[in-house]
Formats: C-alpha cells, sequence, structure tokens
C-alpha cells in the first residue's frame, strides 16, 4: 500500500480521535454536589461519568499511539512490533492503526 495512503489513513483517525476527545471531555465534568437530583439519579450520574472517564482516556491512548506511528510513517521503524521487532503485517496496521505491536504482543 502507498504510503500516502496510510497517511491519510492516520491524518483522518487523528482527526476522528480528537474530535471523540473533545467530546468525552465535555461530558467529564465534575458532578456539583449542590444539584437538586435525587439519590439514585445522582449515582447514575456518578456512573456515567466513570465510564466517559475511561473512553476519554481510551481515546487519548489511541490518540497517541497514531501520532506516534504517523511520526514514524517512511522510517525504518514504521511497522516493526516494540516488544519483539518482527515486521507488523499491513492488514493490522489498516485495522489497528494506533498499535504497535504485533497481534501475539498485544495480547
Amino acid at each position: 500500500m502507498d504510503t500516502e495512503k496510510i497517511r491519510s489513513l492516520f491524518e483522518s483517525e487523528i482527526t476522528k480521535t480528537t474530535q471523540r476527545i473533545a467530546r468525552y471531555e465535555s461530558m467529564t465534568g465534575p458532578i456539583a454536589p449542590d444539584n437538586a437530583i435525587g439519590r439514585v439519579s445522582r449515582m447514575d450520574a456518578i456512573n456515567n461519568k466513570g465510564v466517559m472517564d475511561a473512553a476519554l482516556r481510551k481515546a487519548k491512548e489511541r490518540l497517541t499511539g497514531l501520532q506516534r506511528n504517523l511520526e514514524q510513517l517512511g522510517t525504518k521503524n514504521f511497522g516493526i512490533c516494540l516488544k519483539c521487532a518482527t515486521k507488523i503485517p499491513l492488514e493490522r496496521i489498516l485495522l489497528a492503526p494506533q498499535s504497535s505491536f504485533c497481534v501475539n504482543c498485544a495480547r
């Protein structure tokens, strides 16, 4: 596959992930204790905040991986597993562009 097509994929995924992070950040604000909501509703809001915090953390990890792999595109280190130093198949790169590990090492 052409390097420019892979670059385009990375840039597209970075844009989508950045937008997702902005959306998650707007949803993870603190829950004010003075809100006049019931105890069960407050517990539900706290639970939802925890879910959004986890989604935000995963999105930030994805963005970091995408940016790292985009920086390595075109170098001798691109597509090489960080753990076992074997070549990562192109299909793996296309399916999980944020990953820097082969399938075996990612488990």
